[in-house]
């Protein structure tokens, strides 16, 4: 085990799985239930801060973005089709297993919004790994602001040049970087079992 890193950070999608509600799902949505694209984004954009960070719920996203006029289908529905977007990364999940089973302190840090988050550690395994979730939904601040990264060093008490956030976007690896973190950019499993085994964690 690394004498210098004390504290891994891992993002949820885009490198433990796919991405939850990001554009690629949202597109998948548009064409699968028929939506005027350029509405939903707007009232998408007008609400998914207030959604990851926990100040509305999924219901009352869904009522502004989608029943917000009548539907041929029902929230019930639509909500089974946005879970059913959310695929776990088999080689991915391994990489992290196995640093778990190091010793080092690891947890996760994502944007996401609070339903949806629950079930994405159920369907991913990710309980079994991690013993802690900072996620924007129960943090009240989302990546990439300098707050939610305060906000978990302070909850840590972790050294930030201990500490080793994953990503697999720069923009939300850059602020963590100017708090004094070191950060991997994630590609793919292999890249990064690698890195941590250069940087003595594997």
């Amino acid at each position: 085990m690394s004498e210098t890193i004390e504290l891994v950070l891992f993002d949820i999608g885009g490198v433990l799985g796919s991405n939850g509600w990001d554009r690629e799902q949202r597109a998948e949505a548009v064409n699968r239930f028929e939506l005027d694209p350029d509405d939903f984004q707007y009232r998408h954009e007008e609400t998914v801060g207030a959604l990851e960070s926990g100040e509305i719920t999924l219901d009352e996203y869904l009522s502004v973005t989608i029943f917000g006029e009548p539907r041929a289908f029902t929230p019930a529905e639509f909500k089974a089709f946005m879970f059913a977007q959310s695929e776990p990364w088999p080689d991915s999940i391994a990489v992290v297993r196995d640093l778990s089973a190091t010793g080092v302190e690891m947890a996760t840090l994502n944007n996401e919004s609070e339903e949806l988050n629950c079930y994405r550690i159920e369907r991913f395994g990710l309980r079994d790994i991690f013993p802690t979730f900072f996620s924007s939904c129960w943090i009240g601040a989302r990546k990439p602001t300098h707050a939610i990264y305060r906000r978990v060093m302070g909850m840590t008490q972790a050294n930030p040049a201990r500490t080793l956030f994953v990503d697999d976007r720069a923009q939300n690896l850059s602020p963590a970087a100017a708090l004094g973190m070191q950060t991997i950019r994630f590609q793919s499993a292999g890249q990064l079992r690698s890195e941590l085994r250069g940087r003595g964690l594997l």
